[in-house]
């Protein structure tokens, strides 16, 4: 295997330096602009003032067909005064009864739109990205990593009017200068691109021509000049905020806490400041993340933490200068999500939970209190970006309530969160050198809480250098980690299954019940080629020491890992046959543990296309052979498993007919019959009006695991792990419905219905989990070994048949059901100032039948009596 793997990437290396001859740079375009003593009404229309400034045009189809003439013309000119850019965009239609009007929220980009970015740094690096649709809807973005991180959050104040005509369409903004970065100079230059989307074609066009597979855009852009004497502006924004709310839930006899109704007021403030014209400090006190979409419904039977998205605005507006990701490898991989900065542990809910005794009733916070949070972000002229976040976080005490007596409890300590990022650019991101340090400190003063620890420190430095046109690249990252607190919570670190001290087999690991600190260290080094060519390849090397450790601010699932891969594309980026484009890649990759015992090898190979007829289409093939689970039995010796192989085919019509449909499926089949799993999912979205939007979402999933682990027990002062065989099915159906009255007025509803059951059957104990034959691994109980006891829901194990139970588990059997839903009505009655109405409904029941039933399934769901929330928040945006 391993002269394979030399060979493999002995191929990669001799083909990417055979294709790495590089196309030629476009030429780079500017356009002139000047000042105007009269500001343009902002009505989609031309006023006299524009007549000082020429059209500028000349664009270049970008999509589907590269370097041709557009279908449609694009024209354009800028003016400026001292506190705002002005720009005039028509986009010329020959058929223009065609132009897609779809009207939604902002930042929905959808439908004709025409796009100014603009680099005020002139950093080749960072842009601001403002986009207007036909129908008048805005849209924002902020660009970084030379236009590989964009980031729709960022929401500027700024103006848009656009008109419709026989001849097309006029877009028209005002952007306030205060709301873009740039130095204090007599004139500037800034870097410049427009672009222009024709939805019916999924056509799209530039002024500035910028090939297809260029590493990176922004350093592309051309040029706007002619500015000349404006002072960088500074940016006050105030916006406090008033929430009403009532929630209304079923009452629970006997305790006080569950009457059947809650009502709350509360207030805070958002803010903006512009320290400097380089640097902002946003800050928040008491945030309210009521009108928030609640996270998806899931059964994680594995012995890993889910990852959720952040949509909690403040923490996800200019996010991605806090990212420190250290194995964002193109090669498959599965530490993707692990991020040293995870925003999702500030305001989690309390990690603890009173043991309550008979009669008692608690009160538990369903979240933890944000006393305040502040970031100051920015980026210098000279190329430094800087990000500092501090968020402080409450103690959050249960009320417990027995026989009229109420006592306080602590559930999570008053901790505080500090996360700080540098990155400098040189000779215009050619090279990039950066690092970041975080911190978590808990102040614990109860007892119970001892399990958290008291102090977190991690960091991390990352670099990149680029060269021969930055087709070429190698990147490196190295990060460390200490964290101090009682011998409690670091043995439950050793212990927890990012590492598993307490292996069985693992002689390189020692497990130390007094130890008071845990520390490690790892690293990423990676080389790359992307450019124009139909060639690309990567291949890296991630290792991570075993006391590795950034879960108290950070998302890790794995530490005490080595993992290698190399990855090879073939792009066809250009119409042909029936193809507009078309993607090949394939991969593989293997994981070792620290000691270098190689724990499995995976090949894959993926495709993705797009027809003529705007349909697309991707798939993939991985297989794994056998391979070693250090996970499987929760802290006990590692498990040899069968290989498997994976496929999947997605299928989507075009997104821009008013019906379109996209449906998928995934399967898995593990060898001898060690496992199975089938998903399949569809999606149908019907647009009958410019207005509204309707889909549903459906996706089924059919799995069964000979080995799904249970609990661990003993028997003569020796382990048993009980295992079973599962069948599990899950159903979840995602109703949205967007209705947009106008850009600034918008219902939007959100819900889903989720049930799935889970049967076990051919109980088991682990016996030889090494062994050469599969069966061998494991001892199925016989009749006479095991039975069920209704009264206990129990099993219970008589392992020697000597007539008494030796052990017994808990049925595993499971239903679990659960329905949520969001109904948000926004209305930005001012700009940046926002109306919420928000109804939010929940339903979540169990039983242990293990049955999966449609019909019985829902009926059980909806029976359940509901949680409903309905808030009320009012904001208002002071530009100071």
């Amino acid at each position: 295997m391993y002269l394979s793997m030399k060979r493999t990437l002995l191929i990669f290396l001799v083909i990417s330096i055979f294709v790495s001859l590089q196309a030629q740079t476009p030429e780079k375009k500017s356009y002139e602009t000047k000042f105007t003593s009269t500001e343009p009404v902002i009505d989609g229309l031309t006023d006299e003032c524009w007549n000082a400034v020429p059209w500028g045009g000349g664009f270049i189809q970008m999509q589907p067909a590269e370097n041709k003439p557009p279908s449609q013309q694009t024209e354009f000119k800028v003016l400026h005064d001292n506190n705002n850019l002005f720009v005039l965009i028509r986009a010329h239609d020959t058929e223009a009864e065609k132009i897609s009007r779809i009207i939604s929220r902002r930042d929905n980009f959808s439908g004709d739109m025409v796009q100014i970015e603009l680099d005020s740094y002139y950093d080749g690096q960072t842009a601001f990205s403002f986009t207007a649709t036909a129908s008048g809807t805005k849209g924002d973005e902020m660009i970084s990593q030379n236009g590989q991180n964009w980031d729709e959050n960022w929401n500027p104040v700024w103006f848009l009017a656009t008109s419709i005509d026989d001849s097309g369409w006029t877009a028209e903004m005002r952007i306030p200068l205060s709301q873009l970065r740039f130095g204090k100079k007599e004139e500037q230059v800034w870097g410049m691109q427009i672009m222009r989307h024709i939805y019916r074609n999924e056509e799209r066009s530039a002024w500035q021509y910028i090939p297809k597979g260029s590493p990176g855009m922004i350093l592309k852009f051309g040029e706007l000049k002619g500015i000349k004497d404006i002072k960088p502006k500074r940016q006050v924004e105030l916006m406090p905020y008033l929430l009403t709310g009532t929630e209304r839930f079923e009452k629970e006899e006997g305790n006080p806490y569950m009457d059947g109704k809650k009502n709350h007021f509360s207030g805070g403030l958002d803010g903006k400041i512009g320290i400097t014209n380089d640097f902002t400090l946003d800050f928040t006190v008491n945030p309210d993340f009521g009108q928030v979409e609640a996270d998806p419904s899931e059964v994680n039977l594995t012995a890993f933490e889910t990852y959720f998205s952040e949509k909690r605005p403040f923490f996800v507006e200019g996010s991605n200068i806090f990212q420190f990701q250290p194995n964002q490898s193109i090669v498959i991989n599965n530490m993707y999500s692990d991020n040293l900065f995870y925003s999702r542990r500030i305001g989690r809910a309390p990690q603890y939970y009173p043991e309550l005794a008979d009669n008692e009733f608690a009160d538990v916070p369903q979240a933890t209190t944000i006393l305040g949070a502040a970031k100051l972000s920015g980026k210098t002229r000279n190329g430094l970006s800087v990000g500092i976040m501090e968020s402080i976080t409450s103690e959050e005490k249960a009320t417990i309530y027995n026989e009229g007596v109420t006592r306080k409890e602590s559930v999570e300590p008053f901790t505080s969160y500090f996360t700080g990022r540098l990155q400098k650019d040189f000779d215009k991101g050619e090279t990039v050198i950066g690092g970041m340090i975080t911190s978590v400190n808990r102040n614990i003063n109860s007892p119970q809480l001892n399990f958290l620890t008291n102090d977190a420190v991690t960091g991390g430095l990352d670099a990149i250098h680029y060269w021969k046109e930055r087709t070429w690249y190698v990147s490196g990252n190295a990060e460390f980690s200490a964290v101090t607190g009682s011998p409690e919570s670091i043995l439950q670190l050793q212990t927890s299954s990012a590492r598993y001290f307490q292996r069985p087999g693992a002689g390189y690991l020692k497990l130390d019940s007094s130890r008071t600190m845990l520390s490690g260290a790892g690293g990423t080094v990676k080389l790359g080629r992307n450019s124009q060519k139909k060639l690309q390849f990567e291949t890296s090397l991630t290792m991570r020491s075993p006391g590795l450790e950034f879960n108290d601010i950070g998302y890790m699932r794995y530490s005490d890992v080595i993992h290698h891969g190399s990855w090879l594309a073939y792009y066809i980026r250009n119409p042909f046959g029936i193809f507009n484009n078309f993607f090949l890649n394939t991969n593989y990759w293997l994981y070792m543990d620290y000691s270098g015992k190689i724990l499995s090898f995976l090949t894959n190979t993926n495709f993705n296309t797009q027809f003529k007829n705007r349909w697309r289409m991707n798939g993939q093939l991985t297989r794994q052979g056998e391979n070693t689970s250090r996970s499987l039995l929760r802290g006990g010796p590692s498990f040899l498993e069968p290989g498997e192989t994976e496929l999947n085919l997605n299928l989507r019509t075009d997104q821009s007919k008013k019906l379109s449909f996209s449906a998928g499926n995934y399967h898995l089949l593990g060898d001898k019959k060690s496992q199975k799993m089938h998903v399949y999912w569809a999606e149908a979205e019907v647009k009958p009006l410019n207005s509204l939007s309707v889909a549903v979402s459906p996706e089924y999933y059919v799995q069964n695991m000979a080995m799904q682990y249970i609990s661990e027990s003993s028997f003569n002062s020796n382990p048993r792990y009980l295992f079973g065989e599962l069948d599990q099915r899950t159903l979840s159906m995602t109703f949205r419905v967007n209705l947009t009255i106008n850009p600034e007025l918008t219902v939007e509803y959100y819900g889903q219905p989720f049930i799935s059951a889970g049967k076990y059957s051919n109980f088991k104990m682990v016996t030889n989990p090494a062994a050469d034959r599969y069966t061998d691994r494991y001892a199925l109980y016989t009749g006479s070994q095991i039975a069920y006891s209704d009264e206990d829901s129990a099993y219970n194990v008589d392992e020697n048949s000597d007539g008494s139970a030796d052990y017994s588990f808990s049925n595993p059997d499971f239903n679990f059901r659960q329905f949520r839903s969001n109904l948000v009505v926004r209305w930005e009655y001012h700009p940046g100032s926002t109306l919420y109405l928000v109804w939010s409904q929940g339903r979540t029941g169990s039983d242990s039948t293990g049955h999966y039933s449609f019909s019985n399934d829902m009926r059980e769901l909806f029976d359940v009596t509901p949680r409903n929330v309905f808030l009320l928040k009012f904001s208002y945006l002071f530009m100071l």
